[in-house]
């Protein structure tokens, strides 16, 4: 006989204002004129993120003075951990959105229509008629629901629907880019490609899984690990396979795939969101079930977890010098940073869980910030109209001395991503690398170092060609342009500029709250 279960309505707060944002936006596409349409959304969703960060905040007061709890039959998990992911990840949603809505010279960054064939008549009717691409809102908004669930789910299922909701919209959104448009549908046929192979694995491990407990809740798993024998192999493929599908949405080595080029192909502002966001959903997933279910699975595991590690910080790190497109080597970039961020998971300390969720929030700024500077650079035709991003590294010399705000901004965000003391990143860095330490993996924290110090190279050299390089004369008669916007990208690279700084300068306060959510509820 089916019992409902109980919901406790209040705890679902942050994810039912977001999806009633993301359901809201869908309606005000059909019923909203056209010409106020842009406004109405982004208010909504500008409103509906903060709303929730509220709301995850008032929860976390409820959680440290009357403790975790379960949530809606045991499918979710109200935690320190998962609100602090997602407090993370909503910080990190609004300036990104911030990103996403701005426009320069009257455009924004999406193609006029999304089903328009490139270079068609009928996208060029759309582009002179101004049409807007407004349906961006609710998909971030359906894209950030699922990755605000990711964090607490505690059963494989509510993971899995949770993975799905944040993937789907991210597929269109990378296909929607105004400028380069095979380049843009391409990066999304690729993304899609990517998650069905992430959503395949984590389903097989989930089937092995079940077959393995009779259960897909986390807690229960965990408890059939040391009570159960003569079924390791199940439990190990399983667990495996699990962790694979998640290893693709953090863009871990030898999972990262095309993960370079859904980020070149994709539309900036997009680009800097899924890179920043989608981290925070899948590492928080990660941590909760690595934590949870494998402890007791450490000596199993961790020959494929390092490999993957090493990996990761390796080739990212490698593949980020030989790069010549700003957008592909900050991606490679971004691939070698979950090569570090996965020492934390690794150790299989609690001070694990709070250093990569404060190496995820370091991160996330600088990332969030170094994208939206670089949906500012543009090239400019002899006839000086102007055009899509300054793509090639070489077009960025000697930008410190035309926009030496910007130039010192997108400084500071290389400066954090390479771990330079007094940044966020160094901070983030330390913080994960101690943990790693502590867990008995400092032969990894040995490989991050010298990582980080060739990484160091790729991330100055361009810091030189900004400052120290003389741009070049193009035979064509083209050049470099900083566009100029409504602000609403120079306020998120401010306030990620000064989040950086903070972080760097005095990272006590932020710590401190990263240190009581070191507990995940079993």
């Amino acid at each position: 006989m089916f019992v409902a279960p109980h919901i406790e309505w209040a705890a679902l707060t942050p994810v039912l204002i977001l999806l009633g944002a993301a359901v809201i936006g869908v309606l005000v596409e059909a019923f909203v004129p056209r010409a106020s349409r842009r406004l109405v959304q982004l208010a909504l969703s500008a409103l509906a993120v903060a709303g929730a960060l509220v709301a995850v905040t008032w929860r976390w007061t409820v959680v440290q003075s009357s403790g975790p709890r379960e949530l809606v039959a045991g499918a979710l998990r109200e935690d320190g951990p998962a609100l602090l992911a997602q407090a993370v990840l909503l910080v990190l949603s609004l300036l990104a959105l911030l990103v996403i809505a701005d426009r320069s010279r009257g455009e924004d960054g999406f193609a006029p229509t999304a089903a328009a064939v490139p270079g068609s008549e009928y996208e060029d009717q759309a582009r002179r008629a101004g049409l807007a691409q407004t349906e961006v809102f609710p998909l971030t908004m359906f894209a950030v629901t699922g990755m605000l669930v990711f964090p607490a789910a505690a059963d494989l299922l509510t993971m899995f629907i949770a993975l799905e909701v944040l993937s789907l919209p991210l597929y269109l959104l990378a296909g929607l880019a105004r400028y380069r448009r095979l380049l843009s549908q391409e990066a999304s046929l690729k993304y899609f490609l990517l998650g069905a192979f992430s959503s395949a694995f984590f389903l097989m491990g989930l089937a092995l899984l079940y077959g393995y407990a009779g259960s897909v809740r986390l807690d229960e798993l965990a408890v059939a690990v040391p009570a159960m024998a003569g079924m390791d192999g199940l439990l190990l493929a399983g667990s495996a396979l699990v962790i694979v599908g998640l290893l693709f949405k953090v863009g871990a080595v030898p999972f990262h795939a095309w993960t370079p080029d859904v980020y070149q192909g994709a539309p900036t502002s997009v680009t800097g969101f899924m890179a920043a966001c989608t981290k925070v959903a899948a590492f928080a997933a990660l941590l909760r079930f690595v934590y949870v279910v494998t402890p007791g699975l450490t000596w199993d595991l961790a020959p494929f977890l390092w490999t993957v590690a090493i990996l990761t910080m390796v080739v990212g790190t490698v593949l980020a010098i030989v790069q010549t497109d700003m957008k592909r080597t900050l991606a490679y970039s971004s691939v070698a940073h979950a090569g570090f961020l996965l020492l934390g998971v690794i150790a299989l300390d609690e001070r694990g869980i709070g250093g990569v969720i404060f190496y995820l929030l370091a991160y996330g700024l600088a990332t969030v910030g170094s994208f939206g500077l670089v949906s500012l650079v543009r090239t400019k035709d002899a006839d000086g109209n102007v055009t899509s991003e300054a793509g090639h590294l070489s077009e960025w010399a000697g930008l410190g001395r035309r926009s030496p705000v910007l130039a010192v901004s997108f400084a500071l965000f290389l400066l954090s991503f390479a771990g330079i003391p007094l940044t966020a990143g160094f901070t983030g860095k330390f913080a994960v690398f101690s943990a790693a330490v502590a867990g008995g993996a400092w032969p990894l924290v040995v490989v991050a170092v010298l990582a980080s110090a060739a990484a160091a190279f790729f991330y100055v050299r361009i810091i030189v060609l900004m400052f120290f390089t003389e741009p070049p004369v193009a035979e064509d008669g083209s050049s470099t342009t900083v566009v100029r916007t409504e602000g609403l990208t120079a306020v998120a690279v401010v306030v990620c500029a000064v989040g950086t700084v903070l972080l760097g300068v005095v990272p006590s306060a932020i710590l401190a709250i990263t240190a009581q959510a070191s507990k995940f509820l079993l």
